[in-house]
């Protein structure tokens, strides 16, 4: 793992110089926020006196900050604020005055009271960018509804297919959230070369339906041509072979055998080519997927006689792409994981006995690398520095203080 702490800013970030308002919870909009943060934006995370129940979530400091608050709150400044006490819309105008973008994932009632909505900010800024998640879109039946990943997952068909009949099953990586996060800080990016060409702002919105949909879409889009009705069959693809999770002596491995080149390998390694490639009922990834019968018993048998790093040895050697199923733990000691320095080793913050690992960028710019993680920040850690560069005098903000507005 990589271990840094330092979050200053480097002159090449492409974002150095934007200033975005992070009013996100949860995922989907923190996670924006962060991700423009990591390009180089300056983040500064809102958020009540007592903190958002995001920062409490599978704790991991002595304070109670958790797994989700490190992920989505690295690289942040933070300000406390009380958005229902007199005093609060005004801080808020003062700095939407000085932002690019405001990143918020909440009601549009809300937003709307806390005057954050798209006019209310436009009278504040004419080019800001407003960006926002909601869980089905601002139109339809259940637009007024809220949501969380799993009812995207639920919504979209996947939980449907990923399981077996009678027995749906979610994934546990929140991918409609992060997938949710990582097109909203698209559009944004959009947005604001947009604004760089014209000088206009504009709203980007994202949903959590619809990023689902979008995940699903191929499935989707075979269903509505065809009608076909898939069920569910677990780790089992239906549109190739052998295409699942395999047991072997020590633990379990996932091949995935797509197009006639790579089953050619797979029946090659068996040891029996001519067999699998000359019956015309495998003769493409269709016709393998509907009857993959055979095909999988019989790379059962020959997972069943190995142990995974054999297995994968092997299956490596024919060039067949495979992988281990491994622990949680196990994925953090990954060798190739350290190599790519996917993981960044955040020590500093307050009451940590051990290292927490946050994944940094996920994707690499030759020419204008993002920030590695620094650490989130404690509870209202830059409020009066923050208010300071507002032009509150320090009265000021001990009266703010006082009537609990910050």
């Amino acid at each position: 793992m990589n271990t840094t702490n330092d979050a200053t800013r480097e002159p090449r970030a492409v974002l150095s110089g934007v200033r975005v308002l992070d009013f996100g919870r949860y995922v989907a909009g923190p996670y924006c926020a962060t991700l423009l943060g990591y390009l180089g934006a300056e983040v500064i995370r809102i958020e009540r006196r007592d903190g958002g129940e995001d920062r409490f979530i599978a704790p991991v400091a002595a304070g109670g900050e958790g797994g989700v608050f490190f992920q989505t709150g690295c690289n942040k400044k933070s300000m406390t604020l009380d958005p229902g006490k007199p005093g609060a819309r005004e801080i808020i105008a003062r700095l939407v005055a000085t932002a690019d973008v405001v990143v918020a994932n909440l009601p549009a009632a809300q937003l709307r009271n806390m005057g954050i909505d798209y006019a209310s900010l436009r009278a504040i800024r004419a080019d800001i960018i407003l960006t926002t998640q909601s869980a089905f879109g601002d139109a339809g039946p259940s637009a007024h509804r809220g949501g969380f990943d799993g009812v995207g997952q639920a919504m979209s068909g996947a939980m449907f297919i990923s399981g077996t009949p009678g027995a749906p099953v979610k994934a546990a990586a929140p991918y409609v959230d992060f997938g949710t996060a990582l097109l909203s800080a698209l559009g944004t990016l959009a947005a604001l070369m947009h604004r760089e060409r014209t000088g206009e702002g504009q709203e980007v919105k994202a949903s959590l339906l619809g990023t689902a949909l979008a995940t699903f879409g191929s499935h989707l889009a075979e269903q509505g041509a065809t009608g076909i009705g898939r069920v569910g069959s677990g780790n089992r693809v239906q549109t190739s072979a052998p295409s699942a999770v395999f047991a072997t002596q020590d633990g379990h491995v996932l091949s995935h055998v797509v197009g006639n080149g790579l089953f050619r390998r797979w029946a090659k390694l068996m040891g029996d080519e001519t067999r699998w490639t000359a019956d015309p009922l495998y003769r493409d990834d269709a016709a393998r997927g509907d009857h993959s019968e055979a095909i999988l018993a019989q790379m059962s048998a020959w997972c069943a006689g190995r142990t995974t790093a054999e297995a994968l040895a092997a299956l490596d050697a024919a060039g067949l792409p495979a992988g281990p199923i491994l622990t949680p733990q196990q994925a953090l000691d990954d060798p190739q994981v350290a190599a790519m320095k996917f993981l960044h080793a955040i020590t500093d913050y307050p009451g940590l006995t051990r290292a927490v690992p946050v994944s940094g960028l996920p994707v690499s710019l030759s020419a204008t690398p993002g920030l590695d993680p620094g650490r989130p920040p404690q509870l209202g850690e830059h409020t009066d520095a923050l208010l300071a560069e507002l032009n509150f005098s320090p009265d000021e903000i001990a009266r703010l203080r006082a009537d609990a507005v910050i």
